[in-house]
């Protein structure tokens, strides 16, 4: 009974545990991205991989440091072998053989062994590569935050938008709806006909279906931000940020800073890919040095006709022993030759992968530069156009109660205006996707 309560103590404490994590209800952009890069799954595991690359550091370091050892053995004989001595040794006949059992059945030792490397050309390689294997770590991490990050910010943005295409499609479809009604109220009294009433009627469905796909859009949109921000699905998520706190100067700003491809985490990787490279070089040539160690010993041994081992009075008896063992390789059949020439030849595939990162990532990053300048423009073009198309519908809408223009020109100014809000929407998101990219390049981002 007590150990079944205590078994549900512990679940209850366990639920409570999971219970104290504390979740955001509403969160800005920097409150999002802040967030995302401390759960975001990729990155966790990105992190651990930092901390595995730290243990495999040290545990390359413990290679060329002392390594002590202890071990004990206990024998019991149940039945002593026996060897055969000629019996001339003890005055027996030549050709004859005498019995003799020689030691006593149980036998116990115990001792210590100290090791120490003192050269290896390969160890002295691999302390370098443990360095490089955690720079490579690293360089995953910072590859890792800088795409979760992006994403996250498209992510953001996205929800947004569908956001702000449901206020655009709420306002269209309470627009339409009273305009339907004064139409069908004209159609009525005989001033309009019936084909205008169905062509409105025809505009307003559409519309509707599109509100519809909207308001699914937004919850899937909502919960893929939620998966890469590793916040519960189920759990509610309300954005503080809007487009219009979000479309600040900032956001339009073309980055003018001169662009150093030593900062791309591309041309990191690159870069460490050769060093990674040019040690495995090293170690394939060290394999030709000679190998020197020393190790030193002590060991104690006792023996019985019982097991006496731990009484005071049993009789042990030491010996000790100091060593170097020098290791040289005179000849292995041309096998090292060829494996110092095949890396080598990873070297110089290495060097002209460098190469053509850099070129590639400075080609990328002045397209990227360029497709946002044009976005930026875009932008304004976008946010004018939408302007006047309100002002066009608006107008058309009213000469057509006035019987100045036909249901054509009316339906023409409200495709016109549906279209110039699509754009605009798209020309936000073209912006934020051109700039968070070209911030990624060039790796200010985090700054």
């Amino acid at each position: 009974m007590i150990k079944k309560i205590n078994i549900l103590q512990l679940l209850f404490f366990g639920l409570s545990v999971l219970q104290a994590q504390v979740f955001p209800e509403a969160v800005t952009l920097e409150e999002a991205i802040e967030f995302g890069l401390e759960n975001n799954r990729n990155i966790i595991n990105a992190n651990l991989e930092v901390q595995k690359a730290y243990k495999e550091k040290w545990k390359t370091i413990a290679i060329g440091l002392p390594q002590l050892s202890a071990r004990a053995d206990y024998q019991n004989f149940i039945e002593l072998p026996t060897s055969l001595i000629p019996a001339q040794f003890f005055g027996g006949n030549d050709g004859e053989f005498a019995e003799v059992q020689f030691g006593t059945p149980q036998t116990m030792s115990a001792g210590i062994t100290l090791n120490q490397l003192i050269f290896d050309g390969s160890y002295v390689v691999g302390i370098e590569a443990t360095k490089v294997y955690l720079d490579a770590s690293k360089n995953i991490l910072e590859k890792t935050v800088l795409e979760i990050r992006k994403n996250i910010v498209n992510s953001y943005f996205s929800v947004l938008l569908v956001r702000a295409n449901i206020g655009f499609l709420k306002k269209n479809r309470d627009n339409l709806n009273s305009n339907l009604t004064e139409l069908i109220q004209l159609f009525k009294n005989g001033f309009d006909e019936e084909q205008s009433v169905e062509q409105l009627r025809l505009t307003l469905s559409s519309v509707e279906n599109q509100l519809r796909y909207a308001q699914d859009m937004e919850r899937t949109t909502l919960n893929m931000l939620k998966l890469l921000l590793g916040f519960p699905t189920a759990s509610p998520l309300f954005l503080s940020d809007s487009l219009e706190v979000l479309s600040t100067p900032d956001l339009f700003q073309i980055t003018t800073e001169e662009f150093k491809t030593e900062n791309n985490i591309d041309v990191k990787i690159a870069e460490n890919n050769l060093l990674s490279e040019d040690l495995l070089y090293r170690y394939e040539r060290s394999k030709s040095l000679p190998r020197i160690s020393a190790f030193i010993n002590g060991n104690y041994t006792g023996n019985s006709e019982s097991f006496t081992f731990t009484n005071v009075d049993q009789k042990w008896f030491g010996a000790s022993l100091f060593g170097v063992k020098l290791q040289v390789p005179i000849f292995s059949s041309l096998k090292r030759r060829a494996s110092s020439q095949k890396a080598k030849i990873s070297v110089s595939q290495a060097r002209f992968v460098l190469k053509e990162t850099k070129e590639r990532i400075f080609i990328e990053t002045q397209a990227a530069s360029n497709k946002y300048k044009l976005a930026v423009e875009n932008y304004f073009n976008a946010k004018e156009n939408l302007a006047l198309a309100n002002r066009i519908k608006d107008k058309n809408q009213i000469k057509y109660f006035e019987g100045m223009v036909g249901s054509f020109e009316l339906r023409q100014a409200q495709l016109q205006l549906y279209g110039a809000q699509n754009n605009y929407l798209k020309a936000i998101q073209s912006v934020v996707q051109k700039k968070i990219t070209l911030e990624t390049l060039l790796n200010t981002s985090q700054q």
